[in-house]
Formats: C-alpha cells, structure tokens, sequence
C-alpha cells in the first residue's frame, strides 16, 4: 500500500454502547454467494480483517447453506446451533434476516417477543432486522415495544445509484435504533466485474452502472473505491458492510477508509458518476411476499 493505513473509525450503534469499525466484513462471499470462494482464502481474508482493525463481522447459516458460519430452524434452536458453530457463548448482535419474505407481524408478535427471552437468557446481547424493502423497517418499529428492536441492516439504499435510506435517518435515530447499510457496492453493480448473473436490477440498471465503471477506468479510477467512500463518509450510518472474499479485497476496503479520512472523497470522479447514473438514481427492485 501507498502509506501507512490509519486505525479505522469507530462509530457508536445506536443506544447498545457498542463502537462498530466503520467497514464491516460482509461473510456472505464466504459461503460461494458469489463464487467459490476456497478455505484458504476465506480464513486469511478474516485475519487480515480483524490485523487491519475490523470488528464487525457479519454471517449467517442462510449463506451457503451454513457454510459461511461452519435450515433456518425455529428460533432457540437456530440460536444455539449458530452459537457452536461459531463457538460462541453469545453473540452481540442477532439480526432477523430479510424479514420481508416472511410475515411481518409474526415478526411483532412472535419472533421479536421469542429473540427477547434469548437476550434475557445472555445468549444474544442485541435484536436486530434486515431486508430491502425500507418500510418493513417502519412498519415494524412502529409495533413493537420501544427498545425492542436495537439494530437495523438496510442493504443496497445507501450507495451512488440509490440513497434512498437516507430519508429514513431521521425516524431511526429517533428511535434510538444503530443503522448499518450494506452492500455499497450494489451487490456488484459498482464494481469493474459487474454483478452476477442473477442480479435482479433491471438492464437499465444494469447498463447505467456498467458505463459509470467503465468511464471511471477510462480516467484511472475504481468505481469500487468511489462507491465505498460515498457510503462512508455518513456519519450517521455505522459501519458500512461489504461483501470481501481475499486478503485484496480487505486492503482495499480499509485503504478506501483511510484515504477518505486523509483526503477526502474525490469529489470529481464522484460527480461524474452521478451524472451518469442520475436517470436510474434511486430505482431498486421487488424483494419478498406481498405483505396483507
């Protein structure tokens, strides 16, 4: 690397008291989401993660079918089988995963109430939701008890081609609720290699994000360090989650921290990106069941 890389921020999560880096390791790769990914990669990256100074670690039995944390059951059990493998007594945050494809007020009044009793038992210290769609976000802090829900993860609301997460700041902070936003690359949308085939953006989307990659090569930029360095500079978010699968990878995420906390975003490339992707800003796609 270019220069030494400075210690990464610590952004404060909500009311829990607990200070998350502001890169986030994102452990889906890890589970072949995105291709094969081998052990050895794997276990290297997360050492290099946590020397470089990541603290927030992010998996789940549904990503590759337990393979990223080493099928989804009831919620105990799920619990504590998730716990042995992680070797774990507890964890510190428990999310529940895209809660939009399933029933929202089960979530209320059933999943919510049952993570509860687990946190009472110190098997998990905080109750966290994630999922696309933002108003399953509100439709569920406005049911269930205040403090009930600690942690929110929104994915792919908060990167150059869709902010719109950021409308939404306000309300969350107002409920004392941490923010985390993943996916600042837009599932590979903002990335030289493009998405994976069964990206569900539209090819309009699709088409924008792979000419914003494109002039930024043409110019010697990487439309990946511009993306993750737009995510980050919002304080208000506290860490941003991104998917790494190799010790590169995790470089230059950290290094995209760092030289944004030295220099700054680089406001030109950033606004030429704008302007390519501004007739697709803020245009997402359907995820989940048809909520009643």
């Amino acid at each position: 690397m270019a220069f030494p890389l400075r210690k990464l921020e610590l952004r404060p999560l909500g009311n829990t008291g607990l200070r998350l880096s502001c890169v986030g390791f994102g452990a889906s790769p890890l589970g072949n989401v995105f291709g094969a990914v081998s052990e050895n990669d794997a276990v290297a990256s997360v050492r290099e993660a946590f020397r470089l100074g990541i603290n927030f670690f992010d998996t789940s039995p549904y990503y590759g079918g337990t393979l990223s944390e080493k099928t989804l059951e009831r919620v105990t059990r799920s619990i504590d089988e998730s716990l042995a493998r992680l070797q774990l007594d507890y964890v510190d945050i428990l999310q529940c995963h895209d809660i939009e494809f399933g029933s929202l007020d089960q979530i209320v009044n059933e999943t919510i109430p049952a993570l509860q009793k687990q946190k009472e038992a110190g098997k998990i210290r905080f109750i966290g939701i994630t999922g696309l769609p933002l108003e399953i976000f509100t439709y569920v802090l406005d049911r269930v008890p205040p403090g009930a829900v600690d942690v929110i993860l929104s994915y792919c609301h908060y990167s150059i081609n869709d902010s719109t997460l950021e409308d939404l700041l306000p309300y969350l902070k107002s409920k004392g609720v941490g923010v985390i936003s993943a996916s600042p690359l837009a599932m590979g949308l903002l990335t030289d290699n493009g998405p994976p085939e069964w990206h569900p953006a539209s090819p309009e989307l699709k088409s924008a994000c792979k000419a914003a990659a494109a002039r930024c090569k043409e110019k010697g930029k990487n439309i990946s360090k511009i993306a993750m360095q737009y995510s980050l500079s919002n304080k208000d978010i506290s860490s941003v989650l991104v998917g790494m699968n190799s010790v590169k990878q995790v470089q230059e995420n950290v290094t995209a921290a760092s030289e944004l906390a030295l220099f700054g975003k680089d406001q030109e490339a950033l606004t030429e990106v704008e302007a390519i992707l501004k007739p697709v800003k803020n245009q997402t796609w359907p995820s989940g069941i048809h909520q009643s």
